[in-house]
């Protein structure tokens, strides 16, 4: 008898609460048992896979397809975890399908690149009232990984339902750039969209002379023109005390660079967003620029947005230093904290979270973000929980991780065409000549980290004679090293929210 059998044995004798209680002695997964309709249903732990086990008669049987085996007398349905059987999966199980937040608290993007980390981020989350989004990729992210948003979102449900997380969990859209792609994320049921406003930001103008700047702005319609006399020269006073105000010089230069990216979301909110029929988190993101976002050009975006009736519920300043993939902050602490204080002003004035992009790893000014916004915030990471699966990858296979670690140093150029990092290949030590049990420690390396930080797509999908070069061997390993994973990533997600200042509510 399979020890699942047993499970609906006990089920079937003694209930639920008994099924519960020996639950982890019968190699499944004991929070994903829930009863409905009359049947029991939980996830196996199937030495090559995980299914999801539909026990008894009644018609939960019909939801889902796949092959049917008895224990004792009852029938038990083995769902293979596909597509077709998560639709419905969230079609039934509410809490399987994603959500909206709202403006309020603290939430965090917990990116999982890998389709494996959701039950390291729940465990990291559960009991602290931070909101997570489990299911978080970009268009880039997914053309790196050979994924698609279905494939993100169903990860995340399956996750869901396996650790019985009950709490709510959002999906984002990550950094898209037109109206096609978000409108297939809502079609899939993404909860969340971060627009990348970064075509339409005009970054010519940073660094524009007076001169320049009078012809641009000799260049607009009148109505923009007008909308000087709402600025220059008047004092806008912001909840917190803080007064903006402009300068002609300073109007024209904040209105040249995002004028034409205030009608791109006006547009894309009126088009999609608003008629989508169902609560959206509608993130805007100018972070992808050239310069630092002056708070005076935070506020005139935010202004403008209001003023055109576009429910921001979260935006993405580009704040002064460097927010590098997976290592700390990089800049004066002293200056961000100034700036940041203006910028928290501004999102608490207009009543959305303010959105710290590139979160991975900014352990030095959490505390300041965590202070200034009094939990009104918004986080996102990614890369670093695929780091933290490259910690365990060293750990428990160090030949693998040396082989994978060459192939990051002889393809790092390539991976550059896609990210900005400052990364210096000549302080990585010779993985060839270390020990084995100090590789692990290479991923508290700055350059180490970002070496393969952002050569993750390029390991994915390499393939040599048509398979896989890593791909398989990695998947293998984690699947066998689930709960040490689960176990790195509280540790590492859970540093970020105890920095952030982040209290457990029970």
């Amino acid at each position: 008898m399979k020890p699942w059998q047993e499970l609906v044995r006990v089920w079937k004798a003694e209930g639920l609460a008994a099924a519960k209680d020996r639950a982890d002695t019968f190699s499944v997964y004991p929070k994903s048992l829930h009863e409905a309709e009359g049947s029991l249903l939980f996830i196996t732990k199937e030495p090559q896979q995980r299914r999801l086990a539909v026990a008894g008669a009644g018609p939960m049987q019909q939801l889902f397809h796949g092959v049917k085996e008895t224990a004792d007398d009852t029938v038990v349905k083995l769902a293979d975890m596909d597509h077709e059987n998560c639709q419905a999966l969230r079609g039934y199980f509410g809490f399987t399908k994603p959500r909206a937040f709202g403006r309020q608290g603290t939430s965090m993007g917990l990116g999982d690149r890998l389709g494996l980390a959701s039950p390291g981020h729940i465990a990291t989350v559960q009991g602290t009232g931070v909101r997570p989004v489990l299911a978080q990729q970009s268009m880039r992210e997914l053309d790196l990984t050979g994924r698609t948003y279905d494939d993100v979102l169903d990860a995340a449900s399956w996750a869901v339902f396996q650790e019985g997380y009950h709490e709510g969990f959002g999906a984002d859209g990550d950094h898209l750039k037109n109206a096609a792609d978000i409108q297939m994320a809502l079609d899939i049921g993404y909860s969340m969209i971060t627009l990348d406003c970064s075509d339409h930001i005009d970054n010519t103008v940073v660094d524009a002379s007076e001169e320049e700047m009078e012809v641009k702005f000799a260049q607009l319609t009148a109505e923009e023109a007008a909308v000087a006399e709402q600025y220059i020269g008047v004092d806008f006073q912001l909840q917190s005390g803080t007064v903006i105000n402009f300068t002609e010089r300073q109007f024209k230069r904040a209105f040249l660079i995002y004028k034409e990216m205030i009608s791109f979301t006006k547009h894309i909110y009126d088009t999609v967003i608003g008629p989508c029929g169902r609560d959206v988190d509608f993130e805007v993101s100018i972070d992808e620029t050239a310069s630092p976002t002056l708070p005076e050009e935070h506020f005139l975006v935010a202004r403008e947005l209001h003023q055109r009736g576009v429910a921001v519920n979260s935006l993405a300043p580009r704040f002064c230093g460097e927010f590098q993939k997976g290592i700390d902050y990089i800049g004066d602490l002293t200056e961000f904290e100034k700036e940041f204080v203006i910028h928290a002003g501004i999102a608490e004035h207009f009543g959305y979270k303010l959105s710290i992009h590139s979160g991975s790893d900014k352990f030095s000014v959490f505390p300041i973000i965590g202070k200034h916004t009094n939990g009104r915030v918004h986080v996102k990471t990614a890369g670093t929980s695929w780091l933290e699966a490259m910690r365990v990858v060293a750990e428990h296979d160090p030949g693998l991780y040396r082989e994978i670690h060459q192939f990051a140093l002889d393809h790092f150029a390539e991976a550059l065409k896609i990210y900005k990092v400052t990364t210096d290949l000549d302080k990585i030590p010779d993985v060839w000549s270390m020990k084995d049990q100090d590789l692990p420690g290479l991923m508290d390396h700055n350059d180490a980290r970002q070496l393969i930080h952002i050569t993750y797509g390029l390991i994915l999908q390499d393939r040599t004679n048509g398979r896989y070069t890593f791909n398989d061997r990695l998947y293998d390993l984690w699947q066998q090293s689930e709960e040490e994973y689960k176990q790195v990533l509280q540790k590492h997600i859970g540093r970020h929210m105890q920095e952030l200042g982040v209290e457990e509510t029970n």
